[in-house]
C-alpha cells in the first residue's frame, strides 16, 4: 500500500516538474513549463537581482541561519513565514548583530502550503523574481516542490539553502502529506492567477515591542541559546 502511494507521489512530482520545471542547463538551474512566456521569464529570473530570502517555520536553526545571511547581504529583504515567536526572532538578530530593517514576519500560515500561499502575494508586491528558500533536509522534497509550483507559476525562481539541524525539526514528512500538498499546490497555481489571499498579520521585525512581550512572557527553543539573555 505504502509502496503504491509512493509511486503515485513520484508520478505526481514528475508531472509537476512538467508544470513546474524543465532543464535550464545553460544557467545551471531549472525553469518552469507553463508556456513559452513563463519559461523565458524564469530563465531570466534565475539571474535576476530582485532577490529575497524566505524562511519557513519548523526550527529556530533556520532563523539563526537567516540572521547570518542578513549580515552578509543587509539590503536583501527577508520574509519569515510562521517561524519562532516574534521576540525570539528579534533576539536572534540582535544577538547576531544582524540588521533588522529588511526583515518581515508573516503570521497567517499554519502549514507548509500556507507558507507559500500567503508569501506569494507579499513577494509579488515586492516585485521579487528570485527567492532563496531557507529550510532543512528533513523538510524536503515537499517544501521545495511546493515553492517551485506556487512561486514558479508566477515567474519567481526558487533555490534552496539547507540548514543543518540538531535534533528533530517541527516538520513531519510523509508520502501521503507530500502527495496531497503537491496536488493542491498544482490546483492553487491556477487559481492564484486570478485571486490572491490577504494576510493582515505581516509586520517588520524592527517594530517588535520586546518590553511588551517580556511582560506577557514568551518561550524560545533552547537551541537558540536565548535562555541566557
Amino acid at each position: 500500500m505504502v509502496a503504491g502511494v509512493g509511486e503515485n507521489v513520484r508520478s505526481i512530482a514528475k508531472n509537476s516538474e512538467t508544470v513546474a520545471a524543465s532543464g535550464c542547463r545553460a544557467a545551471g538551474c531549472r525553469r518552469y513549463d507553463l508556456g513559452r512566456t513563463n519559461r523565458t521569464r524564469l530563465a531570466q529570473c534565475c539571474r535576476s537581482p530582485h532577490r529575497c530570502l524566505s524562511g519557513v517555520g519548523g526550527s529556530i536553526q533556520r532563523e539563526i541561519y537567516a540572521a547570518e545571511l542578513a549580515k552578509q547581504s543587509p539590503q536583501t529583504p527577508i520574509l519569515i513565514s510562521s517561524g519562532s515567536p516574534d521576540p525570539c526572532i528579534w533576539l536572534l538578530f540582535d544577538q547576531s548583530a544582524a540588521p533588522q530593517n529588511q526583515v518581515w514576519l508573516e503570521r497567517c500560515a499554519d502549514s507548509t502550503f500556507g507558507n507559500f500561499y500567503f508569501s506569494l502575494p507579499i513577494l509579488q508586491q515586492w516585485q521579487v523574481r528570485h527567492v532563496t528558500l531557507i529550510t532543512s533536509a528533513t523538510h524536503l522534497p515537499r517544501a521545495k516542490w511546493l515553492a517551485q509550483i506556487l512561486l514558479g507559476s508566477h515567474g519567481i525562481w526558487v533555490e534552496t539553502q539547507l540548514v543543518k539541524e540538531t535534533g528533530i525539526p517541527g516538520n513531519r514528512e510523509s508520502v501521503l502529506k507530500t502527495g496531497l500538498d503537491v496536488l493542491r499546490s498544482l490546483a492553487w497555481a491556477g487559481i492564484s492567477q486570478f485571486y490572491s489571499p490577504i494576510c493582515r498579520q505581516v509586520s517588520p521585525l524592527s517594530e517588535i515591542d520586546l518590553e511588551a512581550w517580556q511582560q506577557r512572557g514568551f518561550k524560545c527553543e533552547h537551541q537558540g541559546g536565548l535562555d541566557r539573555i
